[in-house]
């Protein structure tokens, strides 16, 4: 996300966002041209800047920031329902579960990884920033862990508050890392997909979808802890991102998931494992978990570069209308009327987040150069990073 300047609007009635002066890669974005600027010399001319100004957001990466947001949102209430359908089948194994989705990670992304450093380039790059990875997948793994368990705990609507505190914690921890300075619309959008789950919320109390909480308290902290966890780990992806690529990054991450994952499997669910129901219906259904996450941390990384992490924790906020649309063909809920502005609340504040400055400017899609370049074979040692 770029470092965005503050706009000096005290002599003049134009407000005019300049691009950000310096992104996160270090290049100079001072010679792109301006966006067209709001005028408030006259109520026409204030409605016409403004309509230019709305045009303008409509680039191409905007539209694919708008569209991978609403992929990796449509992908985590596929895993929903998925894990909905399995534990009403006698299959309930969350750490288990996410195992197959690190392993499935780790041996489409780490062989190609190998591929692109040769293997000595890869056990360098191991023996640099293999124990940056480890944080990075011990964090994820609990993260996922902690979040299931807490909906076992408490209850249905404090989950969906508390899982939204993801989003300040990812916000600190992108300045922590970068320095990220955010521009007021840009916290004005993150407010206003609050306000969105706000209604999402109020609709499913006036509905009664709520269920009573087994033990509140361990649930809320839970929660909390899982969310802190995901806000950090979002950030903390996006700065490797930023600066390595793609496969590096996720094969590292589904690496040392699947390790630290299957120790916890083994040494809290392997009793579990033998009871459960391994019928072809609940394999099909983790399948298809597994498949929707994969999608999920596939498209994640690549939107952190077109947008932001920050972008890709709002994003998350439409899922449970896409939530209500699964329930509407397989378990026939009754639609209530809030749900349909909540989610055009949550677009709307998707597109204030990006008013002042368009995904161009909030950052490069590709990084500098790895610091291990392969070449047919071949390893040398290429650009350090930063």
């Amino acid at each position: 996300m770029s470092r965005l300047s503050p706009v000096d609007t005290k002599h003049s009635f134009v407000d005019s966002p300049v691009a950000a002066e310096v992104d996160l890669d270090g290049v100079d974005y001072a010679d792109k041209p301006q966006r067209p600027p709001i005028d408030y010399s006259s109520f026409s001319a204030f409605h016409a800047s403004l309509w230019r100004r709305f045009q303008s957001l409509w680039t191409r990466r905007f539209v694919l920031s708008l569209l991978a947001g609403q992929v990796v949102s449509l992908c985590i209430t596929c895993t929903n329902v998925t894990t909905t359908e399995l534990v009403s089948r006698n299959w309930s194994l969350p750490t288990t579960q996410t195992w197959f989705l690190y392993f499935s990670l780790f041996v489409v992304y780490t062989p190609y990884t190998i591929y692109q450093y040769g293997f000595k380039g890869w056990a360098k790059m191991i023996a640099k920033d293999g124990w940056k990875y480890i944080i990075l997948a011990a964090c994820d793994v609990e993260g996922n862990f902690l979040v299931v368990k807490a909906y076992n705990y408490t209850t249905l609507l404090s989950c969906m508050l508390l899982d939204a505190w993801a989003i300040p914690v990812c916000l600190f921890f992108c300045w922590v890392y970068m320095r990220t300075r955010y521009h007021w619309t840009q916290l004005l959008g993150v407010l206003v997909c609050v306000g969105g789950l706000g209604l999402l919320v109020a609709s499913d109390r006036l509905t009664d979808k709520d269920y009573p909480a087994l033990n509140m308290a361990k649930g809320d902290v839970f929660m909390i802890v899982g969310a802190t966890l995901y806000g950090f780990t979002n950030a903390t992806e996006e700065f490797f991102v930023r600066r390595s690529p793609l496969y590096e990054v996720v094969g590292q991450l589904g690496m040392w998931g699947t390790l630290i994952n299957g120790i916890q499997a083994a040494g809290l669910e392997h009793k579990d494992m033998t009871q459960a129901t391994w019928s072809g219906m609940n394999i099909g259904l983790l399948v298809a978990y597994t498949a929707a996450m994969f999608i999920l941390y596939t498209v994640a990384p690549l939107l952190y570069r077109m947008a932001s992490s920050a972008y890709y924790n709002i994003s998350l906020l439409t899922s449970d209308f896409y939530g209500l649309l699964f329930g509407l063909f397989l378990f026939h809920y009754q639609p209530f009327w809030l749900y349909f502005p909540a989610f055009a609340v949550v677009l709307l504040g998707l597109v204030i987040y990006f008013w002042h400055a368009t995904p161009e400017e909030q950052g490069k899609l590709d990084p500098k150069a790895p610091a291990y370049v392969h070449r047919r074979g071949d390893v040398t040692v290429g650009e350090e990073r930063v």
